[in-house]
């Protein structure tokens, strides 16, 4: 048999998550209806093509390092279904990439449903159309009633990053290596496995993880370029000491540099009493509350396992932005809240709008400039 010839060279100049700037940028949900808010609000996002590719010219305007789809195959119910339907991450790639010229298209891919070969083949084309501006994220499947659907039995939670590690190995190599190649693993079972063309970034395209368990930060720190972390507390020190944990482990126990972000919503407006009124409106007045709860209770969170006080600021976050760190104020308390989470560590921040294409246009127009003032991009 041949030897094995490997694609060695380091190609990623092309990938914009791997640029100079103090403060990297991108977009998060905008493949789904509603965005990052669950929420009654007017003016959400509705999910046609034309909206989703409005809002990902926006991020190419501004240069954006990463527009990030979420894989979402239900949404959660609730009074209006948010996140319900959507476009499915690889498909929906392949068109923002070949409607954009700059920014960052990024894929997101469930390990127990996307067979690593097919995987392999979407994400090389995709490296393709967007000319080396793909980045793949990967996700083990945490969402019972969306696995269900496909028949397939949801594995213990390590168990999925064992299926992850199998599942990106496979999915390396056909990135990588001319020759054909079998595999005998435990879940896989490769037969002159064969990938051509190659991407056009080399090694491969760049690797994104959301790792927050300890099993999921070792996956991140060993395999991945960027980890996509959450940040649960208003204490910079501990959100400090959070971010650094994750290049600590790599660089000690892996002897890699990853990249470290995280995601937050935006809330602006001429004063911080009219960006506060509005959040109260769109979170307390509009909000779907029975929605986030069946997004927490998806997660395997109960009252039975934590404080009513902390199961309902949970809600509130998803209900006001999936979650994301919130900046609520003037155009310049945005600045300095973004200027904050660049200081902490953070190389790169996810951003959504409760109403995401008008309120992302005026953040291009009015703040995106004092960004770059800052020196932040």
């Amino acid at each position: 048999m041949a030897s094995v010839r490997v694609l060695t060279s380091n190609n990623r100049h092309s990938n914009p998550v791997f640029n100079g700037r103090k403060l990297k940028l991108g977009t998060f949900q905008s493949n789904l209806d509603s965005g990052c808010v669950m929420s009654a609000l007017d003016g959400r996002l509705e999910i046609t093509w034309p909206n989703t590719v409005t809002l990902a010219k926006l991020a190419d305007e501004m240069e954006f390092e990463a527009i990030v789809p979420v894989a979402r195959w239900r949404g959660f119910d609730g009074a209006n279904n948010p996140q319900g339907a959507g476009f499915e991450t690889y498909t929906w790639a392949t068109g923002i990439a070949a409607s954009t010229t700059k920014a960052g298209i990024v894929a997101t891919s469930h390990c127990s449903l996307n067979h690593p070969i097919v995987a392999a083949k979407q994400s090389t084309v995709i490296d393709h159309v967007s000319g080396g501006r793909f980045t793949l994220n990967i996700v083990t499947g945490w969402n019972k009633p969306e696995i269900d659907m496909f028949g397939v039995d949801i594995l213990e939670h390590d168990e999925r990053y064992n299926v992850a590690e199998e599942w990106l190995h496979i999915v390396k190599r056909l990135w990588t290596e001319h020759d054909d190649f079998d595999h005998e693993g435990k879940y896989y079972r490769i037969k002159k496995g064969y990938l051509q063309p190659k991407p056009l970034q080399g090694p491969h395209p760049a690797i994104m993880n959301a790792g927050g368990s300890e099993r999921g930060r070792h996956f991140a720190a060993k395999y991945c370029d960027i980890v996509y972390t959450v940040l649960t507390s208003k204490d910079f020190d501990e959100c400090r000491r959070h971010i650094d944990s994750y290049r600590k482990l790599a660089r000690d126990e892996y002897n890699r540099e990853i990249s470290v972000w995280s995601l937050a919503y935006i809330v602006q407006g001429e004063t911080e009493k009219e960006a506060r009124d509005f959040y109260n409106y769109y979170v307390h007045e509009k909000g779907d509350w029975s929605a986030a709860e069946n997004v927490i209770a998806t997660l395997g969170v109960t009252a039975k396992t934590i404080p009513p006080a902390r199961m309902q600021a949970m809600k509130e976050h998803f209900v006001a932005g999936w979650s994301g760190y919130p900046l609520i104020g003037t155009k310049d308390q945005i600045v300095d809240g973004l200027n904050a989470l660049s200081g902490i560590g953070l190389d790169g921040v996810l951003l959504s709008w409760p109403r995401y294409i008008e309120q992302m246009r005026e953040f291009k127009d009015v703040t995106y400039p004092l960004l770059k003032q800052a020196g932040l991009r």
